[in-house]
């Protein structure tokens, strides 16, 4: 297990480095001028612009940009924004939004998703099974911005089950419509997948001679269909969940979410080239932990799966 462990971080430092040095190259190549853009229609003095561009290294050449951030980043330092505040602190302020957002919207996709799909799949043909397909086919059809929108208006607005904007501290019972929200994208998703492999599961030898022992229904489905349905599920769910943390850019923005994708967002459109690199790197650190993880928790479903070698 620690052989693996060791073989899984040496692999993700190549996947590191390329992926800052893309997004960096992509950062860097952005038309038009990120500190002339800072003073809007007003004209500052070319001494000013240059100091500016000194201090954030904008007057190197890129694949020295690069090395320097890079430098940095193995020194925990994740450089300033244009505004002066460390990007550290604004990654402090709102990353936990952001977790607390990708918690409850996971939440949802496992109790809701997971149950759904198991009914269906043990169902199947049945009207739950049919009506599921139905629902999740037509979450997947709609654009994200449309059920934000139809759900601050039905839940926020006439029902007034929930606020139609995060409040201030963003609070767990702001973020419950948001995530609700969030989810369903993926929660058709779920549902499918663990519907499709819980009817392959249940075709299987082993269970068939787990019935034919006398077991019962009660302790086949759990132990012996949902148990082995689940790899899948959760090999999507561990994706998912990196997608979660850097995708909620239009749900942030319908709900007026502090979190990271709201301010990443923000940080492009005024040019911060700091903050988005210094936040997109710190994500894919995220994802690659995440899915180291997942790895990890296949074992734990399935005992036949082992690290050693």
């Amino acid at each position: 297990m620690a052989g693996y462990i060791v073989r899984r971080v040496l692999q993700a430092i190549p996947v590191l480095l390329g992926t800052t040095f893309l997004i960096y190259f992509m950062v860097f190549a952005m038309p038009g001028d990120p500190i002339v853009g800072l003073f809007g229609e007003k004209t500052p003095p070319p001494a000013v612009l240059e100091q500016l561009r000194e201090r954030y290294n904008l007057d190197q050449p890129f694949i020295v940009q690069y090395f320097i951030f890079l430098g940095n980043i193995f020194r925990g330092d994740l450089g300033v924004s244009f505004s002066g505040q460390p990007v550290v602190e604004i990654l402090a302020q709102t990353f936990p939004v952001t977790l607390r957002l990708a918690f409850l919207s996971t939440i949802f996709l496992m109790v809701g998703g997971i149950a759904a799909g198991l009914v269906s799949g043990l169902r199947k043909g049945g009207i739950f099974d049919a009506s599921a397909l139905v629902v999740s086919l037509i979450f997947i059809s709609l654009p994200i911005f449309v059920v934000g929108f139809v759900g601050q208006f039905v839940f926020g607005i006439q029902l007034e089950w929930f606020r139609t904007t995060v409040g201030s501290g963003a609070p767990w019972s702001d973020l419950v419509l948001p995530a609700i929200v969030l989810a369903t994208g993926s929660f058709a998703q779920i549902v499918r997948l663990t519907r499709a492999s819980v009817i392959e599961t249940e075709s299987q030898d082993f269970v068939r001679t787990a019935a034919s022992k006398g077991l019962s229904r009660n302790r086949i489905v759990p132990v012996h269909i949902l148990r082995n349905s689940l790899i899948p599920v959760v090999t999507y769910l561990g994706v998912d969940f990196g997608v979660l943390m850097v995708g909620a850019v239009v749900t942030e923005g319908i709900f007026n979410v502090p979190g990271v994708g709201r301010t990443v967002y923000q940080a492009i459109i005024r040019g911060e080239n700091p903050t988005v690199v210094a936040f997109v790197t710190v994500m894919v650190l995220i994802y690659l932990v995440v899915n180291l993880l997942i790895d990890l928790f296949y074992a734990v479903l399935d005992p036949r799966i082992r690290y050693a070698k």
